[in-house]
């Protein structure tokens, strides 16, 4: 709901001391730096931010005096509060202040502040009026104003296109230091998110976009900061084995993302006429089919060196069917586990039959009228039959192998 349209009764029951906005600087011995960071984003929320707001400095287990430096900053300025945590962790950090504020709000931005605090307003605005969930700064973005060297630049894109390879990541900038998230929103959305460190911010927008969350990407200027002391190489580590850890929960079903989407009201708007869930199942069947009917004629052009037509095109058949059947129980329909897998099998290989009549019918009928056609006209005659039978197998699969049962 938008702040600005809440009714006058919710208004009045508002304390007048709770801030729209809490933002969190996560600090690791950073007692140079820390003050005038703080005081420079203090002056600008002062100054431009037109909501009460709250500056939230996490000390991550530093070593130094950048605890006595929070504290001493906490007590000098209004709406600074310093939190010191035991343990090190940039999402250890932001998890524990995001789920204990009373902000409508909750970003944060690293202590360099390489981001302009210009983009501070447009970044929050967003979420504020309630449009959208996230909100991310964007360093790849068209209009996005960046002074970095290559090696920077080379790894951020690297990383982002690995995103999207491996992820099918939408956004454009997973590590840019300047986020923000709704307090309903990460109330639900954190608890899934496991990562304690850096790769916490792209669990965190990979399951937003996974639960059908809107994100809100803003171009920024940003300046490299020379003096940063992130190590490359271990945060890659980090990255690549949190990739494969997410990867492996949303194929397994252990992250419940439907159930979140659900909660949230995300589902695909309803189309009149068209069952719920049918456009997402057909455009994922499709890709199986895809894998399926190029495995298929890769076994069939081998299986052919040696042996006939029919033969060559029951084997190829046989073994796709075995594995599209599984590949659509799991990425289609959505069927977890292993109840009813045999059976699902047993109900795969009918429609297999089905597929094999078809495809086994037209090789026939080719053979009866050409007398002996060649391979091209052969496989061209098979991926036209595997396609009607690819459309055969979908209403069947729909209506009967996975059929939803109450």
């Amino acid at each position: 709901m938008s702040l600005s349209t809440l009714p006058s009764a919710a208004a009045t029951s508002t304390p007048l001391t709770t801030p729209v906005l809490d933002v969190v600087v996560p600090v690791y011995n950073e007692e140079i730096d820390l003050e005038p960071c703080v005081r420079r984003l203090h002056a600008h929320l002062a100054d431009q931010f037109p909501y009460r707001f709250r500056i939230t400095i996490a000390d991550n287990a530093s070593t130094d005096t950048t605890a006595e430096v929070a504290a001493r900053l906490a007590a000098e300025l209004p709406d600074i509060v310093a939190v010191r945590l035991a343990e090190k962790g940039r999402g250890r950090a932001l998890k524990h202040v995001w789920t204990r504020s009373d902000a409508a709000v909750l970003a944060y931005m690293d202590v360099d502040l390489s981001t302009d605090l210009a983009a501070l307003l447009p970044l929050v605005a967003p979420l504020i009026s309630g449009h959208s969930d996230l909100a991310i700064g964007s360093r790849l973005s068209r209009g996005s104003r960046v002074v970095r060297g290559a090696k920077r630049e080379f790894i951020s894109r690297g990383y982002n296109l690995l995103l999207r390879g491996t992820l099918a990541a939408r956004f454009s900038d997973a590590q840019c230091g300047f986020k923000a998230i709704r307090a309903d929103v990460a109330e639900r959305l954190l608890p899934l998110v496991e990562d304690t460190g850096w790769f916490f911010d792209t669990e965190m927008l990979v399951l937003a976009e996974r639960s059908g969350l809107r994100i809100h990407e803003v171009p920024v200027d940003w300046v490299d900061d020379p003096d940063s002391r992130v190590d490359i190489v271990a945060t890659a580590i980090a990255d690549l084995t949190g990739i494969v850890r997410l990867g492996r929960g949303l194929a397994s079903g252990r992250l419940p993302v439907a159930t979140l989407r659900e909660q949230l009201g995300r589902n695909p708007l309803p189309v009149a006429g068209v069952p719920a869930g049918l456009a997402g199942q057909l455009l994922r069947f499709a890709a199986v089919g895809v894998a399926s009917t190029c495995a298929y004629l890769v076994l069939y052009a081998l299986l052919r060196v040696g042996v006939g037509p029919q033969a060559a095109n029951l084997v190829a058949l046989l073994v796709t069917a075995v594995a599209n059947t599984a590949a659509n129980r799991r990425l289609t329909f959505g069927v977890r586990g292993t109840r009813r897998a045999w059976r699902h099998q047993a109900q795969g290989l009918l429609v297999f039959a089905v597929g094999l009549g078809l495809t086994s019918g037209a090789l026939a009928v080719l053979d009866s009228v050409t007398g002996g056609a060649s391979r091209a006209v052969e496989v061209a005659v098979l991926v036209v039959a595997n396609l009607v039978a690819t459309a055969v197998r979908f209403l069947l699969m729909r209506s009967w192998v996975f059929r939803a049962r109450g």
